[in-house]
C-alpha cells in the first residue's frame, strides 16, 4: 500500500462514486450537460497540481479502464511507469479540478506511460482477483463470502429449497459475469453495514430471480482492456517542460 491509499475496506464501487462526482458537478453547473457531450471524441490534455505537498502526489498520467472481464478500473502512474496509488479514492482525488482549470499541452510520453497503466491494471486484476476483480470489490467480496455459503447449504437439508436452487444461479453468474451497477451500489452498502450472509444471500437471490444482478453476454473470446479515457498530471513547478 502506498503513501496516498486509503484503507482497504474504504473503497467503494468506482463506477458509483465517479457518478455521484458527475451528479454533483452537474448539479452545480447544469451547463455541463450540454457541453461534454460535444467534446471531441479524443482530447489530449494535462493538468496541474499543486507541489509541496504529499497529497499532490508525483508528475505522470492517470488511466481509466475497462477491462477484459468488464470491471473498471483506474491507475496513476508516474513519468517512470511506476504505480502512484492502488487507492481508487486517491486516483480519483488526482484527478479534481475546477472548472477553471487551465488545460495544458500533452506531454510527450503520454501513451507510453497509459501503456505502463494499462499493463499495471491487467497485471494486478490477476494477482488480487482474476475474473472476479479487486479483493476490495463488490463482486469479489460477494463471491467469496457466498460460495462457501453456498457449500453449507448443499450440505444441508436446505439444498433443495427454490431459495437455495436461485442462490447456486446467482453465485455461479456472479463468478462468470460483472455486476450491474445497481447492484453493486445495494450490495456495498450491505456489505458496509457488516451484513449476515443469510441476509445477504437472500439479497442476492432476489437479484438474480429478477434479473437485476449482473451483465449477462453471450460467451466470447476474451476481448481487449479498453482506455476510457487518460489524464496528464504536472507539478507546478514542471508546467514548462510538458
Amino acid at each position: 500500500m502506498g503513501i496516498l491509499d486509503d484503507p482497504p475496506d474504504t473503497e467503494i464501487d468506482l463506477v458509483s462514486n465517479a457518478y455521484q462526482i458527475w451528479k454533483n458537478a452537474t448539479d452545480a453547473n447544469p451547463k455541463l450537460k450540454t457541453i461534454i457531450p460535444r467534446l471531441p471524441a479524443v482530447v489530449y490534455s494535462t493538468k496541474a497540481h499543486p507541489a509541496g505537498t504529499v497529497a499532490a502526489g508525483p508528475a505522470g498520467v492517470l488511466v481509466y479502464l475497462n477491462t477484459t472481464e468488464g470491471n473498471s478500473a483506474l491507475a496513476w502512474m508516474d513519468q517512470n511507469g511506476n504505480s502512484v496509488s492502488e487507492s481508487q479514492f486517491a486516483v480519483l482525488r488526482a484527478a479534481e479540478c475546477a472548472l477553471d482549470t487551465p488545460a495544458l499541452p500533452r506531454q510527450e510520453n503520454h501513451h507510453d506511460i497509459v501503456q505502463s497503466g494499462v499493463k499495471h491494471i491487467m497485471t494486478e486484476s490477476k494477482f488480487v482477483g482474476g475474473q472476479l476483480g479487486r479483493a476490495s470489490g463488490a463482486r469479489f467480496k460477494t463471491y467469496e463470502r457466498l460460495s462457501e455459503y453456498a457449500r453449507q447449504l448443499r450440505r444441508s437439508l436446505f439444498e433443495s429449497l427454490p431459495t437455495s436452487q436461485a442462490l447456486f444461479k446467482a453465485v455461479e453468474q456472479i463468478y462468470r459475469f460483472p455486476l450491474r451497477d445497481s447492484a453493486k451500489d445495494k450490495l456495498n452498502r450491505q456489505l458496509r453495514s457488516s451484513v449476515q450472509d443469510e441476509q445477504l444471500a437472500e439479497l442476492v437471490a432476489n437479484l438474480y430471480e429478477d434479473d437485476r444482478l449482473c451483465l449477462v453476454q453471450k460467451e466470447q473470446e476474451t476481448q481487449e482492456p479498453r482506455i476510457i479515457c487518460s489524464l496528464g498530471l504536472a507539478r507546478l513547478h514542471e508546467e514548462d517542460n510538458v
